[in-house]
C-alpha cells in the first residue's frame, strides 16, 4: 500500500525543478514576505537606521526559515481539511505530491538551520524567540485554537507578531517597549486582515468545520469586530511616536495617512458587512497597510531623514522670525 502511495505521487512530478517548486509550495512564501518586512523594520528602528548588512541578510534567511518551518508544518497538519477546500486541495500534501514523512523532515531540517544561523550570527535570544513563533503557529494557533475557537486567529496571531522581536532582538539582544509594542500593533493588526479574509471564504471555512468568527457569528458580527480593532490599531501605531518618541514627524504622517484609509476601509465594510467586495479591498490593504508603515519605519528612522527633517525645521523657524520682524506693531 505505502509503495502504491509513493508510485502515485511522484508520477506528479516529471523532474527535479517540480520537486524544488512543491517544496517551495509547502513554504507559503506570499506570507512569508510581509513576516520579513516587519522583521527588516524593527531591525532598522533598533539600529536608529543604521542596519549592519550581513546581520540584516542572516535574520531575515533566519527568519525565513522559520516561518517556512511553521507553515510546512501547518500543511501537514491540515492536509485533511485542505483535501476537502477546493482552493488548497492541489497543494503538495492534499494532492500527493509530497508525503507526510518527507514534509515533516524538511520542516524539522528548516527549523535547525534557522536557529543555527541566528545562534551564530545574532544573538540567542532571537534564536529562541524565532523557534517561539514556530510553536505558537504549530501548537497554539494550528493544533489547539484554529478548529475549536472563533477566537483562533486573535490569540494564535502572536505567532505573527513574533517576528519584530527577532529582529530587534538581533540587532540589540534584549527586547524593549518599542518591540513589545510592534508586536502589539502586529497584533491588533492580524484580527482586521484575517477575518476580512474568512469573510470571502467563510463557505470553505464552514464545509470543513472551521469555527472561524464569520462562520459562526456571521458578518455582521465580524464587521463589527474589525471596526473595533482598527479602532485601536491606530492609536497604537502613534505611540511609536508619543510617548516612546523613538520616531518622529514623517512615520507619524505616514502612519496617520495610512490608518485614515484603513478606517474608512473598515468602516465601509461595517455599513455592508454582506459585500464580498468590500471584505476583498479591506484585505488587500491591509497587506499593502503593514508594508507600507514598516517601510514608514525604516525610513523615519534613516539618519538622512533626521538631516532633512532638522534642516526643515530651522528653515520653517527663520521664516517665521523673519515674518514676525516685518509684522507692524500694533
Amino acid at each position: 500500500m505505502q509503495e502504491t502511495t509513493w508510485t502515485a505521487s511522484t508520477r506528479h512530478h516529471q523532474n527535479f525543478a517540480q520537486v524544488l517548486q512543491s517544496y517551495w509550495q509547502l513554504t507559503k512564501p506570499r506570507i512569508i514576505i510581509l513576516l520579513l518586512v516587519t522583521t527588516a523594520g524593527s531591525m532598522w528602528i533598533a539600529a536608529k537606521g543604521e542596519v549592519d548588512p550581513l546581520l540584516l541578510l542572516v535574520t531575515l534567511v533566519s527568519g525565513a526559515l522559520a516561518a517556512a518551518s511553521a507553515n510546512t508544518i501547518n500543511c501537514l497538519y491540515d492536509r485533511d481539511i485542505d483535501y476537502d477546500m477546493e482552493r488548497t486541495r492541489h497543494r503538495p500534501l492534499p494532492s500527493g505530491r509530497i508525503q507526510p514523512r518527507d514534509a515533516l523532515i524538511f520542516a524539522i531540517g528548516l527549523a535547525v538551520l534557522s536557529f543555527t544561523l541566528l545562534t551564530v550570527f545574532a544573538n540567542l535570544l532571537s534564536a529562541m524567540l524565532a523557534m517561539s513563533g514556530i510553536v505558537t503557529y504549530v501548537l497554539v494557533y494550528t493544533h489547539w485554537l484554529k478548529r475549536h475557537s472563533t477566537q483562533n486567529i486573535v490569540i494564535g496571531g502572536a505567532a505573527g507578531a513574533i517576528p519584530p522581536l527577532v529582529g530587534w532582538a538581533a540587532v540589540t539582544g534584549e527586547l524593549s517597549w518599542t518591540a513589545w509594542l510592534y508586536f502589539l500593533i502586529i497584533f491588533l493588526w492580524t484580527p482586521p486582515h484575517f477575518w476580512a479574509l474568512a469573510m470571502m471564504i467563510q463557505k470553505d471555512y464552514a464545509k470543513v468545520g472551521v469555527p472561524m468568527l464569520p462562520v459562526i457569528k456571521g458578518d455582521e458580527v465580524t464587521a463589527k469586530q474589525i471596526w473595533l480593532y482598527s479602532l485601536l490599531l491606530i492609536p497604537a501605531t502613534l505611540m511609536l511616536v508619543y510617548p516612546l518618541h523613538e520616531l518622529g514627524a514623517v512615520y507619524a504622517s505616514i502612519a496617520l495617512g495610512l490608518g485614515g484609509l484603513f478606517l474608512v476601509k473598515a468602516w465601509a465594510l461595517l455599513q455592508a458587512p454582506s459585500d464580498q467586495g468590500l471584505a476583498r479591498s479591506l484585505f488587500k490593504y491591509s497587506i499593502l497597510y503593514m508594508m507600507l508603515l514598516s517601510a514608514g519605519m525604516a525610513i523615519d528612522s534613516l539618519p538622512i531623514t533626521h538631516q532633512v527633517v532638522a534642516s526643515l525645521g530651522e528653515h520653517v523657524t527663520t521664516v517665521v522670525m523673519m515674518a514676525q520682524r516685518h509684522l507692524p506693531i500694533s
